[in-house]
């Protein structure tokens, strides 16, 4: 079922080696880092939402590099590590795939699929899954049904109220009429009926091919899904986050005593140094030259190799 691509590139320490996972429709592909030296521990990193690749990279202005960053610095620590494209993005998109066949439950079933091929190509007995933002809750929802092949969660910059929470929150400074038209669509995907008849203003939000999608995600809750999870985790959390905020890490922590808590304080959504104002925050996800905050490798890295 699986296949190697054993033409790696084996440019220096650590060693860049793509993968290829066959699954229906098609294949995925990611990229394995491993250290030069001894393999101590093995991770997944997990992307957030839209068109988010495996480097954390997306058409729609980031160019961080913010993932390939964070598999550098754990393979620093000896520390392996897969990042994949999501299916439909990057080298794993493919010919005929359309919007409306995207369930929240295809990332979360890939994740479970890529955390089995993660510990087998490294010789480990289970990997870490490292999710961020969105990618927090795929990771929560990985391990919804137990699986043998996770060590423990990593949460980077993850929600701690269900996503129709969130966009409530976002839409209360709306204008009307356009703020009730939005609610009273948001109500009837929460209880799983399609809505036709989308205002043109709000086509991006809630348009009919992405409605599937978001039906099979508004029910999730992932304070109720890291209490349930009875693994490791960790939840790490800038406060330059212009994304998601501190009320959301706290609200991670308060439902799952025992976790270890990060505040990286200045630390932005894409886990960099950044400035409070939000204009000059957003300038710095399009710069790839900029490192990843300290602390950010040294913390998920020393959570794990605690814990090998």
């Amino acid at each position: 079922m699986f296949s190697l691509i054993l033409a790696a590139a084996l440019l220096a320490d650590p060693i860049s080696t793509e993968v290829v996972m066959t699954r229906a429709p098609a294949a995925l592909h990611a990229t394995l880092l491993t250290p030069e030296g001894p393999t101590r521990a093995a991770a997944l990193i997990i992307a957030g939402s839209g068109p988010t690749d495996r480097d954390g990279n997306s058409p729609l202005g980031v160019s961080s590099s913010s993932y390939r960053l964070l598999a550098e610095g754990l393979a620093e620590q000896g520390i392996a590590s897969l990042r994949a494209d999501k299916r439909g993005i990057g080298a794993s998109a493919y010919p005929g795939m359309a919007e409306a066949d995207l369930l929240f439950t295809d990332y979360s079933n890939d994740a479970g699929a890529w955390a089995a091929e993660t510990a087998r190509l490294t010789g480990q007995p289970c990997a870490w899954l490292i999710g961020h933002s969105e990618g927090a809750l795929v990771a929560l929802a990985a391990v919804a049904n137990g699986d043998d092949a996770v060590c423990g969660l990593v949460l980077l910059a993850g929600a701690g109220r269900p996503i129709g929470a969130v966009l409530r929150e976002q839409l209360a400074n709306a204008p009307e009429p356009l703020r009730s038209q939005a609610v009273a669509i948001l109500a009837e995907l929460e209880a799983g009926r399609p809505v036709t008849d989308v205002p043109p203003q709000l086509a991006a939000l809630f348009r009919p091919s992405v409605q599937p999608y978001m039906i099979s995600w508004l029910p999730l809750d992932p304070a109720a899904l890291v209490a349930a999870y009875p693994g490791p985790v960790m939840i790490g959390q800038g406060t330059a986050d212009i994304q998601v905020g501190l009320t959301d890490a706290e609200a991670l922590a308060a439902a799952r005593p025992g976790a270890r808590l990060a505040i990286w304080e200045g630390v932005s959504h894409l886990l960099k140094l950044a400035p409070a104002d939000r204009a000059a925050n957003i300038a710095t996800y399009s710069d790839p030259t900029l490192p990843l905050a300290p602390g950010v490798v040294e913390d998920v890295a020393g959570f794990i190799l605690e814990r090998r």
